[in-house]
């Protein structure tokens, strides 16, 4: 019978052992060569030079920052802010929207959507490109002047003349037609993304300039593109739509973990482990999800939220699914579909049946299937149109294990989506070692060995596939708010469309804010794009300047090599909470209480059922703190590398030496491209100069992680060689070597303070909040200096 695992528990278990097949490799992304890595010594690196240097640009440039002040800035702050170069002057090949009185003239048929689509050009045209518009809502075209300069925007049916352009909804054409510029949209989206390209062309060419003989006609790749919020578990300002919407997505996935008319059934009354973690959950207000269906209409966007029920095969279980789904499905008329997730709607027993033995998995799967086929059957009894998503998520996804995630999908209704984890479980080598993906990661781009059976298995039975898959930001560094890696995400963006994939969930609780990489995806996801080597020029010049193009251009070169040598993969201390993690010298005294000689559970008490915090480190989750063994028993240094790596290895094989060695070739990469993104920030025009030097401070904070996570394990390797040392020549030579990389994570997390204390986004994941703090960092940093000033003094005499 299978384990009953959590899902952090599983990440943190899967792999250690002795026994067990090894994870098939399967390198969709060749690592560096054997030279070029080996000469990456597992000894820390010292802080790059330059980079105190560019903190004093840091500081004069960039505005001080609190927690929760990004929250606060997309609440309230302008969407449309200042993107025009004055000094720019339009080529032979270019109209200007800046000459003349240009008039948008619109038909919104009663859409919402179109009206917000033109005050939101009129916006745009004022606030970034400084140029006014006047908008005016008409009938329709045939009266309007032909000699005046006109946007004209509306649905195909209002241009016959080009109705058989667009084929599809959310598709659009642009066309230049003598005075007149003109929006068809396929439907009231595609008018909206119309307009929208129009502002991002303009945004590319830091102008309000456009092709003269624009001719661009542009399909939907995608049936679906959902996000969550990088704000919270309910938090969707209007202004974030607004974002979210004109990076292309068209859904939102809210209200993970409760059902949407605040039904609790299942999380107060059942006694299986994942009920009583769901028990925990906040309660749902149903008023909350109508007020969202109704805000984000206005933007073209569907709500999606879970389902969660636990089924146990009895009929009186179907019966009592059938009465949430005619209860939801009757409250929320208007809802876009719903996400069967097995954290949260599972059968009988949860877990990720790890080790099951087949016959039981294909049980589970089997009543898992038909209580899919039981939300689908009273979902389409009300709108045949609502998509009804399918994800076994928690399913073990090692790559041995493609035939049992194949007959999840055979057992799914026909009329149900499956929605498949794109990368995790991917197979990878370790200098001939085999692991595998632990968790969202963009070391390798994906599909995992798993995903490709099923998506195979889905285009055999001629079943449409979305797929949860991280475009811009990942649990591998999921305090960041992106990963500045274009070319690696490029890779993935074509393997979705190589793979056929329809629809999409593209960020797990990191969420959605406005970042760049987001942008470079929008382009993606409709037909006829912008070549992406352009576009990342464009891009370039408009981040740092275009006289600052080609070093950005190759310091992305280097970052993208950087991640593809991360090893570290999943949501980890090593990529998420290393700058805030201690270098535990010796056990520090208490900070919470602690339940030791109680009847409560202390180790209950430290997990997912209690406070989830570690006394000695309670700034975050426990699952976020590297803490030692101070029996000095267990290496847990060695045993992170193994489970960061889903490696299976004998106890007698090191794999730390290993994993530092690819992490230090990753951080030198990334200091590679540094240099030039610090040159490129410091030479880029004064009025792009805060961007810019955000957007080195984002690639700083990321290198940073890679070196203080080497810096913790590394720590600890060498701790327990102290503590094991024959003779004190030993152990003082063992001491040198830590006090070096205790001093270079002194500087880190001086830089580190410097950073959070410049913008907010830097910890905030919102599975937790804040992972690391202005202030935990301080309190780090006082641990840092006595370890340095009094311990190890203290050490050496002893």
């Amino acid at each position: 019978m299978s384990q009953n695992f959590s899902r952090r528990k599983f990440l943190l278990t899967a792999g250690l052992g002795v026994a067990g097949t090894a994870a098939a490799a399967g390198n969709d992304d060749p690592l560096p060569d054997a030279e070029t890595i080996n000469r990456a010594s597992p000894e820390i690196l010292p802080v790059a030079e330059d980079t105190a240097v560019f903190a004093r640009e840091v500081k004069r440039v960039l505005p001080d920052d609190q927690p929760y002040g990004h929250h606060k800035r997309i609440a309230e702050g302008p969407v449309h802010v200042r993107c025009r170069d004055k000094e720019l002057v339009k080529r032979p090949d270019e109209f200007s929207l800046a000459e003349g009185q240009w008039r948008l003239c619109y038909v919104s048929g009663g859409s919402e959507v179109v009206e917000t689509a033109a005050a939101d050009f009129r916006e745009f045209m004022s606030a970034s490109m400084e140029v006014g518009i006047e908008t005016e809502k008409v009938d329709g075209f045939k009266g309007l002047k032909r000699k005046e300069k006109l946007i004209l925007a509306g649905t195909k049916d209002r241009f016959p003349q080009y109705a058989e352009l667009v084929k599809g909804p959310k598709g659009y054409a642009l066309l230049r037609e003598k005075q007149h510029l003109v929006v068809v949209g396929y439907d009231e989206v595609g008018v909206l993304q119309g307009l929208f390209n129009l502002e991002a062309q303009m945004k590319l060419r830091d102008a309000p300039f456009l092709p003269a003989n624009l001719h661009l006609v542009r399909e939907s790749i995608y049936e679906r593109r959902m996000v969550l919020s990088g704000l919270g578990w309910m938090e969707w300002p209007d202004n974030l739509l607004s974002h979210i919407a004109h990076n292309g997505f068209d859904g939102l996935f809210t209200s993970v973990y409760a059902n949407a008319n605040g039904d609790r059934t299942t999380a107060e009354s059942s006694t299986d482990f994942y009920a009583r973690l769901l028990y925990k959950v906040r309660k749902q207000s149903p008023d909350r999800i109508h007020d969202l269906i109704k805000r984000a209409a206005r933007w073209g966007i569907k709500v999606y939220t879970p389902i969660i029920y636990q089924y146990t095969g009895t009929q009186e279980s179907e019966d009592g699914l059938r009465r949430l789904v005619r209860d939801i499905t009757r409250e929320f008329p208007d809802m876009g579909g719903y996400v069967l997730l097995t954290e949260g709607f599972w059968y009988k027993k949860w877990g990720g049946l790890h080790g099951a033995d087949e016959s039981h998995v294909m049980e589970w799967a089997d009543n898992w299937g038909k209580a899919v086929g039981i939300v689908t059957e009273e979902c389409h009894r009300v709108n045949p149109g609502t998509h009804v998503l399918a994800w076994e998520y928690n399913i073990d996804f090692r790559p041995q294990n493609t035939k049992l995630k194949r007959y999840f999908i055979q057992k799914l209704p026909q009329d149900a989506i499956p929605s498949l984890t794109w990368e995790n479980g991917k197979g990878f080598e370790l200098d001939g070692m085999q692991g595998f993906l632990r968790d969202y990661s963009l070391s390798q781009v994906g599909p995992a060995e798993v995903t490709q059976a099923q998506i195979e298995e889905a285009n055999g039975r001629k079943m449409k596939v979305f797929s949860k898959v991280d475009t811009f930001a990942s649990w591998q560094f999921g305090t960041i708010p992106y990963l500045p890696f274009p070319g690696q995400w490029r890779k993935r963006y074509d393997a979705l469309a190589r793979y056929g994939v329809k629809g999409t969930i593209e960020s797990w609780s990191s969420g959605f804010t406005p970042n760049f990489i987001s942008e470079l995806r929008y382009w993606t996801c409709w037909d006829n794009s912008l070549p992406f080597a352009d576009l990342l020029g464009s891009m370039a010049s408009r981040l740092f300047g275009a006289g600052q193009r080609d070093k950005v251009l190759k310091a992305w070169e280097h970052f993208d090599n950087a991640i593809r040598m991360v090893p570290d993969t999943g949501p980890n201390m090593g990529t998420n909470n290393a700058i805030g993690n201690p270098l535990f010298f010796k056990e520090p005294p208490l900070r919470t209480a602690t339940f030791h000689y109680s009847w409560t559970d202390h180790n209950a008490w430290m997990s997912y059922l209690g406070g989830q915090l570690n006394p000695y480190w309670p700034f975050t989750v426990t699952r976020m703190v590297f803490y030692p063994d101070f029996s000095n028993k267990v290496n847990k240094a060695e045993q992170y590398a193994r489970g960061a790596t889903g490696i299976v290895a004998s106890p007698d094989t090191p794999l730390l030496p290993v994993f530092l060695k690819y992490l230090k070739g990753a951080a030198e990469e990334m200091e590679k491209g540094l240099k030039l993104y610090r040159e490129a920030a410091l030479g880029s025009p004064e009025w792009k100069r805060p961007g810019a030097v955000r957007e080195v401070v984002v690639a700083e904070h990321l290198h940073r992680m890679m070196e203080s996570n080497m810096a913790v394990l590394e720590f600890e390797n060498l701790r327990l060689q102290w503590v094991a040392a024959g003779s004190p020549g030993k152990a003082n030579e063992i001491l040198g070597r830590m006090e070096q990389i205790l001093k270079s994570e002194i500087s880190r997390t001086e830089l580190s303070q410097l950073a959070v204390s410049k913008d907010s986004r830097f910890g905030f994941q919102f599975e937790q909040d804040y992972v690391y703090t202005p202030y935990s960092l301080s309190e780090k940093m006082k641990l840092l200096k006595e370890t340095l000033e009094v311990y190890f003094p203290a050490a050496r005499k002893g």
